[in-house]
């Protein structure tokens, strides 16, 4: 079953990259207490999350803190050494970084997606969310192929 608005998160283990290592993070302590813009892509460093994805949430930061933004996170199913390399090959530093190394989240929250035909195994769908104290606010899921509704423009427009 899909998360929807209303929704509070399932309580997963994430992982969130750092410079002085993975960090072990319940989703559930994450969240709390604050307004989080939360991205998904399917993998670091393919080509539309490179190029558009990460960059427009990187561009937009200071937009979405005056929207009420406390936090922007963005979690794909990669390991926090892949994730923390890619924040700073694209300067992203200001960009909490969650892994979902095993699609445990995208799973629970029923965004997982099967990208055994393209060689990456079980992925998470594209989307943003805006979490609120834990509870979706706001979810944007894409159409597979698409990238659109999850952009950081997008985001904005709709808050």
């Amino acid at each position: 079953m899909t998360i929807s608005v209303g929704d509070k998160l399932p309580d997963v283990k994430l992982v969130k990259a750092t410079d002085a290592g993975p960090e072990a993070v319940q989703s559930s302590d994450y969240f709390a207490g604050k307004r989080v813009a939360l991205f998904a892509v399917p993998g670091a460093y393919t080509p539309t999350c490179s190029a558009k994805h990460l960059p427009g949430f990187v561009e937009k930061k200071s937009d979405l803190q005056s929207k009420g933004i406390d936090e922007i996170a963005c979690t794909s199913v990669n390991d926090a050494f892949v994730l923390n390399a890619w924040s700073k090959d694209n300067d992203a530093s200001d960009i909490a970084m969650l892994a979902d190394g095993n699609a445990d989240f995208a799973k629970a929250i029923g965004l997982d997606a099967d990208f055994q035909g393209f060689g990456m195994g079980q992925r998470s769908q594209r989307y943003s969310m805006i979490v609120n104290d834990g509870v979706v606010e706001q979810l944007n899921i894409e159409a597979p192929g698409d990238f659109s509704v999850s952009s950081a423009e997008y985001l904005l427009d709709h808050i």
